[in-house]
């Protein structure tokens, strides 16, 4: 298989050009479309992702890898819940933003415009090829996706649909193209593809990151792993507290909002760490602690390093802490500034550790499940970012957007 990625880098830029001329109408019917065409080709599509599952196993991936990769009915179904969230939010693209009118009659103002072409490169997660594709349709960007080879077949079946629904439309196919060629070599050449890609956007694991980071020649928009915390405070309702202890660790352990570390002030500790113990163990979850939190419970020692762990599972990582300071610091310290949270009463301490805390999302009595494009009300994401620089948190339509000046004079001249 030659994959020729010169041409496919033209071919999209021709496509994202295609795509500029369409309205929001026009956009949504498209969604739409993708919408009945996964409907009605969910057999296929589950046919192939039950083929990547059998050989994933045959491998030995397990764990949050093969999660991240399985799709059922009803992940497909939410997928198209998502879809239609999309459809029902505003078509950023056109929106003016700033308008003013300067002293000289000169009308300025900002316009809300499509990035272009994007570059996704992603692991086990043929949702990613869904979430992309919409999202980037509604914005006028074409794509180009690099999933990874242990997804390859529910990838092809999933590209399949959207260019059904590409060609019902009269749009190019290439608007979402797929590199279905395992070589990494292609990895190389995609970060390298400025003449044609606009931003690149890895969803994976810290090397696929830094790899990008090292690499690419095209902005990369980072983020995705998450190291996350919960402090519950003294003040906090501890009963309540488990209930968001549980769902932040346990509701879905391999995904990147997931709990990793719960810091527990030590004036409650005595009281809650049984109960947190009585609460996850029966649930599968392994606890680790530091020396203070293993003087209330017997679980097993944190080594070093595991609180610089992203656990992808149910393991969950304890630490006792003077104050919400020290809990500040120790996020400070360990955090990939994903999500964190503080469970309190006092709202003195609430509003200190929202301000303290710079990380990507910050929770005041919540639960870090919720950094999430569908949670937030964006629809799909295409990632979460967490650098600081242009988009942060879930990316939606608006993140795949950049703006243009634009000024309207009555055949003004510069004196």
């Amino acid at each position: 298989m030659t994959t020729d990625l010169q041409q496919m880098g033209r071919d999209a830029r021709r496509a994202s050009f295609a795509l500029l001329g369409l309205g929001r109408a026009q956009k949504d019917a498209l969604l739409q479309t993708i919408i009945e065409q996964l409907q009605a080709h969910q057999a296929t599509i589950l046919e192939a992702n039950a083929e990547d599952v059998k050989e994933a196993e045959a491998n030995g991936i397990g764990g949050a890898m093969l999660d991240r990769l399985l799709l059922t009915p009803e992940r497909l179904a939410a997928i198209c819940d998502d879809i239609r969230t999309v459809i029902g939010l505003p078509d950023p693209v056109g929106e003016d933003i700033d308008s003013k009118l300067l002293e000289n009659g000169l009308r300025l103002s900002r316009r809300r415009i499509p990035l272009g072409v994007l570059g996704v490169i992603y692991e086990a997660r043929p949702n990613v090829t869904i979430d992309v594709a919409v999202l980037a349709l509604k914005t006028g960007n074409a794509a180009i996706l690099r999933g990874g080879k242990e997804t390859l077949r529910s990838n092809l079946a999933l590209v399949a649909v959207l260019h059904r629904a590409l060609k019902a439309h009269d749009l190019p196919k290439a608007a979402i193209g797929l590199i279905a060629d395992p070589d990494r070599a292609l990895v190389a050449q995609l970060l390298k593809l400025d003449s044609h890609v606009d931003m690149i956007i890895p969803r994976g694991g810290a090397g696929l990151h830094q790899l990008c980071k090292e690499q690419a020649t095209i902005p990369v928009i980072t983020g995705g792993i998450g190291i996350c915390h919960l402090f519950v405070d003294q003040s906090a309702d501890l009963m309540r507290a488990l209930d968001v202890i549980e769902n932040a660790k346990v509701q879905r352990p391999t995904v990147c909002n997931a709990l990793d570390t719960l810091l527990v002030h030590q004036a409650v500790a005595a009281e809650l760490l049984p109960k947190v113990k009585s609460r996850l163990a029966p649930l599968g979850v392994t606890l680790k602690g530091c020396h203070a939190s293993c003087s209330h419970i017997d679980i097993d020692a944190a080594a070093d390093g595991d609180f610089d762990r992203e656990w992808l599972s149910l393991t969950l990582g304890i630490k006792v802490v003077a104050d919400v300071d020290e809990a500040i610091e120790h996020i400070r310290s360990h955090s990939s500034e994903h999500s964190e949270s503080i469970l309190t009463q006092d709202m003195a301490n609430a509003n200190y550790f929202a301000a303290s805390i710079n990380s990507a999302a910050v929770y005041i009595n919540a639960s870090t499940r919720f950094t999430d494009g569908s949670q937030f009300g964006l629809g799909a994401e295409v990632a979460v970012s967490t650098q600081k620089l242009h988009a942060r948190g879930p990316m939606g339509l608006e993140a795949l957007t950049t703006y243009k000046w634009l000024a309207e004079g009555d055949y003004h001249i510069r004196g």
